[in-house]
C-alpha cells in the first residue's frame, strides 16, 4: 500500500457509536529524513524537543526499521514488529533512527467504548510498547481500515470501529498466547479441556487430572486461568450449564433426568446451581 495519511471528521452519530476514528495513515520514513512530517496539522505535529500530548488513542505498528520512544513512564527502543500505544493526555515523543528510518502504520481513535476497552488490565498505562513481531492478522486489519478510510463511504466509521476492536482483540490474544508458546503446559491444558468436554456427565476431580499429567495443581490452576480466563472447576461447571441448556431446549428429558445425566447429586442441587448461574430455573428456561 502507498504512503498516505487522512484526518477524519466525525458527526454525532459516529461519536455516539462509542468508538470512532480520527486519523489513519501509513508512512515509509527514509533514513536521514526529518520526523515527523511538517504536513501534519496542529495537534498532531510535534518537535522532538517539546514532544506532545494527544486527545485520543493511537496505535502505531512499526513493521520495519528502528527508533526510540520516551514518555512520562520512561524510555524504550523501538524495533521491527513493535506496537506503540499512545494514550490521551500522556506526554510522549518518538522518532525513527536516522540511519534506518522506519515503516509505520497508525490509527487514532477515541470514544466511550475505546476508553472502556483500553482501561482493561491487559492495556496498563505503563505498557506503551509491545514487541509482538510480524503478524499478518495485525497488518491485514490495518490495511482493511485504510481501505475504508480512503473510500470514506457512508457507514465506514462504524465498520472501521469494529476492525479497531478486532485489532485490540488480536493484541489481547497475542499477549495471552505468548505465555504458553512452546511450553508443555499448553498441551496439558488442551488435553484436560478435551477430557472435561468428553466427560461432562461425570463429576471429575481436576486435581487428579493434573496429577496424572505430573503437574502440581496450584501451578496448573494458575496457568489454566491465564489461558481460559476461568479456573478449571469453573470451566467444568460452565460446560455442564451449556449442556444442560442444550438438553432442556432440544430434548423431552425431564429436569430430573438431565440433572442425573450431568452428574449432579440431586435435582434440587442442580436447580439451585442452574438458577444461580443463569438467573432463572431450568423449568422457566424450558417454558
Amino acid at each position: 500500500m502507498n504512503d498516505f495519511f487522512k484526518y477524519l471528521t466525525t458527526g454525532d452519530e459516529d461519536r455516539n457509536w462509542g468508538l470512532y476514528l480520527n486519523v489513519a495513515g501509513k508512512s515509509q520514513v527514509a533514513a536521514e529524513v526529518d520526523y515527523p512530517s511538517a504536513d501534519h496539522p496542529t495537534g498532531y505535529h510535534f518537535s522532538w524537543e517539546q514532544g506532545r500530548m494527544l486527545d485520543e488513542f493511537q496505535i502505531n505498528y512499526i513493521t520495519e526499521g528502528f527508533g526510540e520512544l520516551e514518555n512520562e513512564f520512561g524510555k524504550a527502543m523501538i524495533k521491527p514488529g513493535t506496537l506503540l500505544i499512545t494514550r490521551p493526555g500522556v506526554w510522549h515523543r518518538y522518532r525513527p533512527n536516522r540511519k534506518t528510518g522506519w515503516t509505520e502504520n497508525y490509527i487514532g481513535f477515541d470514544g466511550t467504548i475505546a476508553r472502556q476497552l483500553l482501561a482493561q488490565p491487559v492495556f496498563s498505562m505503563e505498557q506503551s510498547l509491545l514487541y509482538c513481531g510480524a503478524h499478518e492478522a495485525f497488518i491485514d486489519t490495518y490495511y482493511k481500515i485504510f481501505d475504508l478510510v480512503l473510500a470514506e463511504k457512508p457507514g465506514y466509521q462504524q465498520i472501521a470501529s469494529g476492525l479497531v476492536v478486532k485489532l485490540l482483540g488480536y493484541i489481547v490474544a497475542w499477549q495471552k498466547n505468548r505465555n504458553f508458546e512452546g511450553k508443555e503446559i499448553e498441551a496439558v491444558i488442551q488435553k484436560i479441556r478435551f477430557t472435561l468436554r468428553e466427560n461432562v456427565g461425570e463429576m471429575i476431580d481436576v486435581r487428579i487430572l493434573a496429577e496424572e499429567n505430573n503437574i502440581g495443581y496450584s501451578y496448573f490452576r494458575k496457568m489454566f486461568k491465564k489461558y481460559t480466563g476461568v479456573s478449571p472447576h469453573q470451566y467444568y461447571l460452565d460446560l455442564k450449564i451449556m449442556r444442560a441448556k442444550e438438553l432442556l431446549l432440544t430434548t423431552n428429558k425431564s429436569i430430573k433426568e438431565i440433572s442425573y445425566e450431568l452428574g449432579f447429586e440431586s435435582i434440587h442441587y442442580f436447580s439451585r446451581f442452574f438458577k444461580k448461574k443463569v438467573g432463572y430455573s431450568p423449568g422457566k428456561l424450558r417454558k
